[in-house]
């Protein structure tokens, strides 16, 4: 159904450079269709017009699309810029100048792929969040957690079981503490989640049960105690953001969504109840099963052990149930990588991989519509609408059709744009 065929934004303004994308084929992901006869006009970082009518505007550069189609950039909800080693333990040796080049690199591998905007779920701070948003490096626009906040002995803990120290304070030693927090009770949660929002989280990242790359806790221990997890809810709330949690099973879940916990990372364990208490309140799942055929395949070649290896084969077989179990409750799903170091460059095998359950239509809307609700930026990002930001990508053919086109690295889109700059345009 189209509702308004034609929107503007705002009044031109003299200073502020134009593009009008003429000759192509719309991909709005609300819509769901591929829709012809419509221009689109860029000014500044923002869309200021989307028409099925010619748009006049004599001072704009028009692009040519040749056909192609044009959608929203890109959205992943779960990456970690920072960590670089696949074994994660390895980042005790990495000093932060060396983990910032890599992660440097790492997102300029993402916005290549057309990930225009990515949500960092641990690691990343407002020092690299600030040098993309000033140029000062390539790479998508980013919505940071800091540090990533849980238990003694839990998924934010990988020391060494000879290491007796308290670990993990030093802010500023190596890129395994920098990304990590270890807090426990309810008055150090407290104070770990108000600091991370002190540092410009968008939202705060908290354990709830075991993971597969950290060495000690099994995949269903339940990590922070209800009251825990309820001052992280309520410092995050007083500060207008909200609490991510990465939970594996049932239980974890559970006491999450009790909590008031608003998205859960993983989740591939989930069962029926699970999911219909998350969809009576209102959470979304951020699933990223990509992770786990990744680690499967390639990630004992890059250091990670054999104890990792084989929590990985349990959670692996329940990911594409997880997003049958999701879709039948009603629970919003959004697209989600979580790969480390050099396994990131399978970013966009998650689309294929979700194409097994999931229609191609749904997993375009996961990274671009239900992913700028978890982000809040719903109207400003995933969508082509005036008012958005003008976050573009031209594709080769027919999304809808062929999921393949988002593979290889971006080699079949033309065109990346972010804020109104291109960051790659063949369409001269």
């Amino acid at each position: 159904m189209r509702a308004n065929r034609t929107m503007s934004y705002g009044r031109a303004e003299a200073f502020m450079t134009q593009l009008l994308f003429r000759n192509f084929k719309l991909l709005e992901p609300r819509v769901g269709e591929l829709q012809d006869g419509f221009e689109l006009l860029v000014e500044g970082d923002t869309i200021r017009e989307v028409s099925e009518r010619s748009i006049r505007s004599g001072a704009a550069e028009v692009i040519d699309c040749g056909g192609r189609t044009l959608m929203p950039g890109l959205i992943d909800c779960h990456v970690h810029v920072f960590l670089s080693e696949v074994n994660i333990r390895f980042l005790e040796a990495v000093p932060l100048t060396l983990a910032t080049a890599r992660a440097v690199a790492l997102m300029r591998g993402m916005i290549d792929r057309g990930f225009t905007t990515v949500r960092d779920t641990g690691g990343a701070d407002w020092g690299i969040k600030e040098a993309v948003e000033k140029g000062h490096v390539v790479g998508p626009r980013l919505f940071i957690a800091g540090q990533a906040i849980g238990p003694t002995g839990g998924h934010s803990d990988p020391r060494r079981r000879t290491d007796y120290s308290l670990g993990l304070r030093c802010h500023c030693c190596n890129a395994m503490a920098f990304t990590m927090n270890v807090s426990d009770g309810v008055s150090e949660v407290r104070k770990a989640a108000r600091e991370q929002m002190r540092q410009g989280a968008d939202h705060v990242k908290i354990m709830m049960s075991g993971g597969v790359a950290s060495p000690y806790d099994p995949l269903d221990s339940l990590q922070f105690a209800p009251e825990e997890v309820a001052a992280a809810v309520e410092e995050a709330r007083a500060f207008g953001r909200y609490v991510c949690a990465h939970a594996y099973t049932p239980e974890a879940i559970t006491r999450a969504a009790q909590a008031g916990v608003r998205t859960i990372e993983h989740g591939n364990l989930i069962d029926e109840a699970a999911a219909t208490l998350m969809a009576e309140k209102g959470m979304f799942l951020v699933a990223n099963l990509v992770a786990y055929y990744a680690m499967k395949e390639r990630a004992a070649e890059y250091g990670m052990t054999a104890d990792m290896l084989a929590k990985n084969d349990l959670v692996i077989e329940g990911g594409l149930r997880s997003l049958e179990i999701c879709k039948r409750a009603g629970v919003p799903v959004a697209y989600g990588s979580d790969l480390l170091g050099a396994l990131q460059v399978d970013q966009s095998r998650e689309f294929v991989i979700r194409s097994e359950v999931v229609s191609p239509l749904e997993i375009i809307r996961s990274a671009t519509t239900i992913a700028a609700q978890v982000l809040r930026m719903e109207g400003r990002l995933g969508t082509l609408k005036a008012g958005a930001y003008a976050d573009l990508l031209v594709v080769d053919g027919n999304p809808l059709k062929d999921l393949s086109l988002f593979q290889d690295q971006g080699r079949h889109l033309s065109a990346i744009m972010k804020g109104g700059k291109f960051h790659k345009n063949r369409l001269h």
